[in-house]
């Protein structure tokens, strides 16, 4: 049986496919689809290979693109992805989720979307954004966002996403009622004395440590932090770390302790990478320590950032891990990030990274 696997890139402008078999040494790159659109993230559902891309064209507003058959054709729709008439319009989709009941989407003016039929008809998740906070959330650098969707692995019904800048919210009814989980991060950026609200923190990315679903990993604007309890309490864990601010996050497809992590430099310092030099952190000791690692990584004039949904991991026995930079170079490590090779350049900003592995 052979295996390839799949890059799945989201870009400024439209999606591309980087492919390669098992062995990961070389790779073939296609695109761009989706007719250029700007594509925030493409994901592919493991179960049935369909590749589903969200985006939003200025002109069009928000869409989920859809692909059958591993890229070759594309088909999009937004029906019903709109909130009432009088509230801000949607200008794009933000995040994609699948799981057994359907696909979740995250749009942009934070809130949240649902498809039974495989991304043909919307319907708002009306919960989310009838919570009592929702009047004072407010827009990050990237807008007001529903960027991460964490869906629990053996409970449909329980879901967290992330919004920025409102922070961390919590379902364990469908979308119904939800409950914010902040607590624990700080909001630096807050007057004196509120600097842990109940809610408004700027999460930049929020991933499950695989086989623990209590356990949660969020970089934030303000820190990096652990979960063990589901969100209910965060504690730091960014001794160690060259910066407390980043973006992306990615979880080690099978080891719960592994966690990768891209520093930049700060929020007000050029968001680049600390010095100029690359560097993918990783720990195995769920945050306890970090060792950097730079093999293969360029260690001068690198002003690259890395943004909060182009870090993955694939699911081989000896772990592939991927990232895309905002000046378009794609890198890949595939003995999980001793050594990395740029394996695509000039490419549009790459916006998303995530990966699927098929055996035909």
């Amino acid at each position: 049986m052979a295996t390839r696997v799949l890059l799945l890139l989201g870009t400024k402008k439209g999606a591309f496919i980087a492919e390669s078999d098992a062995a990961r040494r070389s790779w073939t790159l296609r695109g761009p689809y989706c007719e250029t659109w700007p594509m925030n993230h493409v994901i592919a559902d493991p179960r049935s290979g369909t590749i589903y891309g969200g985006g939003g064209n200025e002109w069009f507003g928000p869409a989920v693109w859809k692909s059958t058959d591993f890229g070759e054709t594309w088909t999009h729709s937004s029906a019903g992805m709109a909130y009432p008439a009088g509230d801000e319009p949607i200008k794009a989709v933000w995040s994609i989720a699948p799981g057994p009941d359907g696909l979740y989407a995250g749009v942009q003016p934070a809130g949240l979307f649902h498809s039974a039929d495989e991304g043909q008809i919307w319907r708002h998740v009306e919960g989310l954004r009838r919570h009592p906070s929702q009047q004072h959330w407010q827009p990050g650098g990237g807008g007001l966002i529903l960027h991460s969707l964490v869906r629990h692995p053996h409970d449909d019904r329980q879901l967290w996403v992330g919004i920025s800048t409102a922070g961390v919210f919590h379902t364990a009814d469908g979308g119904d009622t939800w409950e914010p989980r902040n607590r624990g991060t700080r909001a630096d950026f807050m007057p004196e004395g509120q600097n842990y609200p109940e809610v408004g923190q700027c999460v930049h990315c929020l991933v499950m440590a695989p086989g623990m679903p209590d356990r949660l990993y969020q970089q934030n604007h303000c820190g990096m932090y652990r979960s063990d309890d589901g969100g209910k309490r965060w504690d730091s864990i960014e001794a160690g770390l060259p910066s407390t601010f980043g973006f992306p996050a990615a979880a080690h497809p099978r080891d719960p302790e592994t966690l990768y992590l891209l520093p930049l430099n700060g929020d007000s310092t050029g968001r680049y990478v600390p010095d100029g030099k690359a560097a993918v952190w990783r720990t195995r000791d769920a945050g306890r320590t970090w060792q950097d690692l730079r093999n293969g990584l360029p260690q001068q004039n690198a002003y690259f950032g890395v943004l909060r949904q182009a870090m993955a991991t694939d699911s081989l026995e000896t772990a592939g891990v991927y990232f895309g930079t905002s000046s378009g170079a794609l890198f890949a490590s595939r003995d999980e990030g001793d050594g990395w090779n740029c394996i695509a350049e000039h490419l549009p900003s790459i916006l998303s990274v995530e990966t699927l592995v098929v055996k035909d």
